[in-house]
C-alpha cells in the first residue's frame, strides 16, 4: 500500500487550527515527559473518553537488520502472542478477546512499533498481558513454526499484489547499501533462515529499556501508570542502546527498475532522496509535495482521466523520500505530464494565497482523519526522536504555515532530481528516454 504524503498530527493540536496561540500552550500541558528506572516515558492524558492507547516503539527499526535478519523482531514479536511466562499457550490470546483490546505489531524504518488499543477499565489487564508478551515470551518451536509460516504466507502474498510488490522494489532500489533498504517485515528467504535459537538471543540482549520509547495517549494518569512501568517493563535491563538517525546515504544518481507484469494498468513508483527531519528543508519539502500532488490529480486524473490514482508521495521518515507515484495504461503521456509539473514547481514561484489554503485545507482534512489516540502517540515519538523533544509536535501547524512561496520552488529545485524509479507492467509501452528526464 502506498505511504500517504503526511504523517498526523496529535488531536490536541486539532483545536490548534481554530484556537489562538494561548489556548493552544495550555492543552499542552497534558503532555508530561518522565523515566521510569531508565524507561523513557511520554503520556499525554486525555479525559474526554476511555480509550487508551499505548505504544512501545523498540528503536533502531531497519538498523538493527542485516539481509539475513530481515524481520527478526516482528518474527520475535509476532510470536509472543502464542505464548509467555504468565500466560501460556492461548491464554495470551483469550484474555486479549475477552478484554476487546488489540495489540499490534508494526515493523518499521526507524523502529518496530508493539503497542495496544484498549479502555480505562481494562487497561491493567491489558497492560499486564502487552508487558509480559515484551519481557518473557515462551518461544515455542511449534508455535514459532505457526507463526513463520504464516509471516511468509503474509510476504508471498504482498509479493503478489501491484502496491505492496512496487513500493518494496522502490523502497529498496532508493535505499541501495542503506539500511532503509531492509523490509523490516521480513522476505521469504531470511524468515525461513531465522533460528529459534536466534531469536532466543535476540530476546535476551535486545530487548533493554535503552531501546524502548514508551508514549501513552489517553485516560490514564502518571502515578498509576509509573506503577505499572515500574513493576514490568523497567524491571528489563537497561542496556546500553543510544538512538542516532541512520546515516545519509551515498548520491546514487538516476536508476530504472523494469518488471515485467501481465496487469491491466502499469505501476510506476520513483523516489528520490529528501532532507533528514532535523533539517529546516524537512517540512517545506512536505509542503511542495503536496502541492505537486494536487497538480497532479487535476492534469492527470481530472482532466485528462488517465489514472484512477496518481500522487507525490512524501516518506516521513529520520531521512525523507519524495517522489512521483501513479497507475496508468498511458505510461508515457502521464510521464510527460508530471514532468512539466515538476518542471513549473521548479521554475515559477506558486501563488501565497494558494499556498496558504492549500496548508489549510491539508491540515483540516488530516486532523479530521487521524483523531485516534494511537495517531497522536506515533506523532509524539517522530516529534522526541526525530527533533529531540516531544514538544516539537505542537509546532507542527506553526512550522507549515511559516512555508513560503520561495520554499516550496527551492526545496523543488534542490531535491526533485536524480529519481530512482520502478515500473511494473508492461515494458513496450514505457519510452525509457522519458525516465532519464527525471
Amino acid at each position: 500500500m502506498m505511504r500517504r504524503i503526511f504523517l498526523l498530527p496529535a488531536l490536541a493540536l486539532v483545536a490548534s487550527v481554530q484556537r489562538p496561540a494561548v489556548a493552544r500552550a495550555q492543552a499542552d500541558t497534558s503532555t508530561t515527559s518522565f523515566d521510569v528506572n531508565g524507561l523513557k516515558v511520554i503520556l499525554r492524558h486525555n479525559g474526554s473518553n476511555d480509550v487508551v492507547a499505548a505504544n512501545v516503539y523498540l528503536l533502531g527499526g531497519t538498523q538493527q537488520l542485516s539481509p539475513a535478519t530481515q524481520g527478526l523482531e516482528a518474527l520475535l514479536l509476532n510470536a509472543s502472542e502464542r505464548g509467555t511466562q504468565h500466560f501460556p499457550g492461548e491464554t495470551a490470546r483469550q484474555i486479549i478477546t475477552r478484554l476487546g483490546s488489540t495489540i499490534s505489531v508494526e515493523p518499521e524504518a526507524d523502529w518496530t512499533l508493539f503497542g495496544f488499543t484498549g479502555i480505562r477499565q481494562t487497561f491493567d489487564s491489558t497492560w499486564a498481558v502487552f508487558a509480559d508478551r515484551l519481557m518473557a515470551p515462551t518461544l515455542d518451536s511449534a508455535q514459532v513454526e505457526l507463526v513463520r509460516a504464516r509471516m511468509m504466507t503474509e510476504v508471498r502474498e504482498e509479493r503478489n499484489a501491484p502496491d505492496p510488490l512496487v513500493t518494496r522494489l522502490a523502497d529498496s532500489l532508493a535505499w541501495v547499501g542503506h539500511p532503509y533498504g531492509f523490509a523490516p517485515e521480513g522476505s521469504e528467504s531470511s524468515l525461513f533462515s531465522i533460528s529459534l535459537d536466534r531469536l532466543k538471543r535476540y530476546q535476551a540482549t535486545q530487548m533493554v529499556t535503552s531501546r524502548m520509547l514508551l508514549v501513552v495517549v489517553g485516560n490514564v494518569d502518571r502515578p498509576h501508570l509509573e506503577q505499572l512501568v515500574g513493576s514490568t517493563l523497567a524491571q528489563l535491563p537497561h542496556g546500553n542502546y543510544t538512538w542516532s538517525p541512520p546515516h545519509m546515504p551515498p548520491k546514487l544518481g538516476r536508476a530504472l527498475v523494469v518488471q515485467p507484469a501481465q496487469l491491466p494498468t502499469n505501476y510506476i513508483l520513483g523516489y528520490y532522496t529528501g532532507p533528514p527531519a532535523s533539517d529546516s528543508d524537512y517540512q517545506a519539502l512536505r509542503v511542495a509535495t503536496a502541492v505537486l500532488a494536487g497538480r497532479f490529480f487535476t492534469e492527470i486524473r481530472s482532466q485528462r482521466n488517465l489514472s484512477y490514482e496518481v500522487d507525490a508521495p512524501f516518506v516521513d521518515r529520520a531521512i525523507s523520500n519524495g517522489g512521483v507515484y501513479v497507475t496508468t495504461v498511458h505510461p508515457n503521456e502521464t510521464l510527460g505530464l508530471m514532468r512539466t509539473e515538476i518542471d513549473r514547481l521548479q521554475r515559477e514561484v506558486v501563488d501565497a494565497e494558494g499556498l496558504s489554503r492549500l496548508v489549510q485545507q491539508f491540515l483540516t482534512d488530516y486532523f479530521l482523519k487521524n483523531e485516534v489516540d494511537a495517531d497522536q502517540a506515533t506523532f509524539l515519538a517522530r516529534a522526541q526522536l526525530y527533533q529531540g523533544d516531544y514538544r516539537a509536535a505542537s509546532h507542527f501547524v506553526d512550522d507549515l504555515r511559516r512555508v513560503r512561496p520561495e520554499d516550496v520552488q527551492r526545496v523543488a529545485q534542490r531535491y526533485m532530481r536524480d529519481f530512482r524509479f520502478v515500473y511494473l507492467g508492461n515494458p513496450d509501452s514505457l519510452s525509457r528516454d522519458l525516465i532519464a528526464r527525471f
